[in-house]
């Protein structure tokens, strides 16, 4: 009769007592991560740009015991996200996790998106990212003990969308960041842990945000509404979604994929597709 297995590691073994800085936290996915790590005992610095909803949401989580500090934080400048970083570790004398999460949204076809849409779904969801590299990962290293970065990608960062290139662009920017991140800290010899995070349909109302004004074309507000209705009707929610992913992270994965089930029956035909060298072709089902 063989031994049995050592017991997986939890989240909570790993994390509790631990510092998190989550960016784009008081609402959708990043809310949700939030709320996860506060019920893993973790201490929490919430960054979104969105000040009266950051506030009410901290006040939320520290009304469950949680310790919280909240920064009002635009992570496209790299100023502020210093200044974040700098409450972080004034407050709590170091940071363990960073989650970068902030992120916007914009749709239409690529060339009739504005010029100033396109800058700042560039600055926000890949400058955001690389700005919070920027801010931690130095601490991080001089400090010299076990720590994690999180990126938070998509589904899109592996199968782009048409009336989305902004935030395929930027999705699939975010792979690449992580990945070259991972390596350089496998090269450095460094502690600390890179992870990727691809959701699918999460219940929130990151498309309801985007639904273009009635002026637009109807193909694409009807292409939004569907995007909606299948997050509305198949989405995790949020806290379902950060269950998976700190456990994920938790095990020591770099692949943090919460629904392999929404991506592998899509990736596996993509990747057939340009093995094959084949046109692409639209997957709408």
């Amino acid at each position: 009769m063989s031994a049995a297995g050592p017991a997986p590691v939890t989240a909570a073994e790993v994390f509790a007592g631990r510092v998190a800085v989550i960016t784009g936290a008081s609402s959708g996915i990043g809310s949700g991560l939030a709320r996860h790590a506060a019920k893993l005992g973790m201490k929490l610095v919430l960054a979104d740009i969105a000040a009266d909803r950051l506030a009410l949401f901290a006040e939320e989580l520290r009304a469950t015991g949680a310790e919280v500090e909240s920064v009002v934080t635009d992570v496209s400048a790299p100023a502020s996200v210093e200044a974040l970083a700098d409450t972080a570790y004034t407050r709590f004398g170091t940071v363990d996790l960073l989650v970068n999460n902030a992120g916007i949204m914009a749709m239409g076809y690529s060339w009739e998106i504005p010029a100033e849409r396109w800058d700042a779904m560039l600055r926000v969801n890949i400058g955001g990212y690389v700005n919070g590299i920027r801010a931690f990962v130095p601490r991080m290293l001089e400090r010299g003990e076990k720590a994690w970065i999180v990126n938070v990608s998509s589904v899109g960062g592996l199968l782009p969308s048409p009336l989305m290139a902004p935030y395929s662009v930027t999705k699939f920017g975010t792979l690449a960041l992580t990945e070259s991140l991972h390596h350089e800290m496998l090269m450095k010899g460094a502690p600390i842990q890179v992870s990727v995070v691809t959701p699918g349909s999460v219940k929130s109302e990151i498309f309801r945000a985007a639904r273009p004004g009635e002026a637009e074309p109807p193909e694409i507000a009807a292409f939004n509404d569907r995007l909606q209705a299948l997050a509305d009707e198949h989405g995790l929610t949020p806290e379902e979604h950060a269950e998976r992913v700190f456990q994920m992270v938790a095990e020591g994965k770099y692949w943090a994929i919460p629904q392999p089930e929404q991506l592998f029956p899509a990736l596996q035909p993509r990747t057939d597709m340009i093995l094959a060298q084949e046109n692409p072709r639209l997957q709408t089902d």
